[in-house]
């Protein structure tokens, strides 16, 4: 298959291109910069619009169909709800969408959906606020550390919530959930190093009340594929903050500690298989990052 992957030349574009390529698939790489590091890495790369121009959704749909595109895995959050949009279009020509639907996307994308969400169900989550009355700033749109501040300085509020600052111990999820909307696989994984909103380090820990808790999110949202949601630990309090509906910077753990999940996407989206574990969870497992070279000219 020709699987479609987008923002090629961030940090951790990588492992997916290389699970892309180890599963067997052709990797069709691309970013706005005409010289991102995914031009030497996958099997082929084009250039393509910001996601926020006017021109990316026509601009995508017209080069997917040019190079006969099987399969979209979005993973920038800035254009996954453009992505949804475009899921008839894209199924009309024979391409597949392998995220959640668009009423996944809005509780997932927006943190105040999220929140409310997660309150009516009962999800333990953080206190959460339209107005400045917690210490924690942010984005209900966003993405990483940006826009993310802990204050007792007024604050624009607009577009942005507050919350109860959380302590312990933060946890990201990675999880695979089939069609049914049953997870496949739930790995936490102790964040030990971040950088820029992306994992640098971390190892895959057991924690019930993790699985109890991400199973009870799958039966609340009708999420698809590969997704990471995120935690705090303290004691035995565990409260869940918010759900990014793609692969992760650091999924690359949960797949090493379980499997390639590329196959299980192909699976789930194209070929509409209820997809089963094949592996268990290798709790332990550690993983580290370093940079790498490519020389080109």
């Amino acid at each position: 298959m020709r699987i479609f992957l987008e923002a090629a030349g961030c940090l951790t574009a990588n492992f997916l291109i290389s699970a892309i390529k180890e599963s067997g698939n052709e990797c069709i790489a691309s970013d706005a910069n005409p010289d991102s590091i995914g031009r030497y890495l996958a099997d082929e790369f084009y250039t393509v619009p910001f996601a926020a121009d006017d021109s990316y959704t026509e601009f995508v749909l017209n080069l997917l169909i040019d190079k006969q595109v099987d399969m979209v895995i979005p993973t920038l959050d800035d254009a996954l709800m453009k992505w949804a949009l475009m899921r008839d279009k894209l199924t009309e020509n024979g391409i597949t969408l392998a995220i959640s639907d668009a009423s996944a996307l809005e509780v997932c994308l927006d943190k105040w959906n999220t929140f409310r969400v997660f309150k009516n169900s009962g999800i333990p989550t953080p206190e959460t606020s339209l107005k400045q009355v917690y210490p924690l700033v942010k984005p209900r749109n966003g993405r990483g550390g940006s826009g993310v501040s802990i204050t007792d300085e007024p604050v624009d509020m607009e577009g942005m919530i507050s919350q109860e600052v959380l302590t312990g111990e933060e946890y990201t999820i990675d999880v695979f959930i089939n069609y049914k909307h049953e997870p496949v696989y739930i790995v936490p994984r102790l964040r030990m190093g971040v950088k820029d909103g992306k994992s640098t380090s971390g190892v895959v820990i057991e924690n019930l009340l993790i699985n109890e808790g991400v199973e009870k999110i799958c039966k609340t949202i009708p999420l698809e594929g590969a997704v990471n949601i995120q935690c705090f630990i303290n004691g035995d309090s565990v409260k869940f903050t918010e759900i990014n509906p793609r692969f992760g910077g650091g999924t690359v753990l949960g797949m090493k500690a379980t499997e390639n999940w590329i196959p299980l996407t192909i699976d789930t989206f194209r070929n509409r298989k209820v997809v089963h574990a094949k592996k268990q969870v290798e709790y332990g497992l550690k993983m580290g990052r370093y940079y790498a070279e490519i020389f080109y000219k």
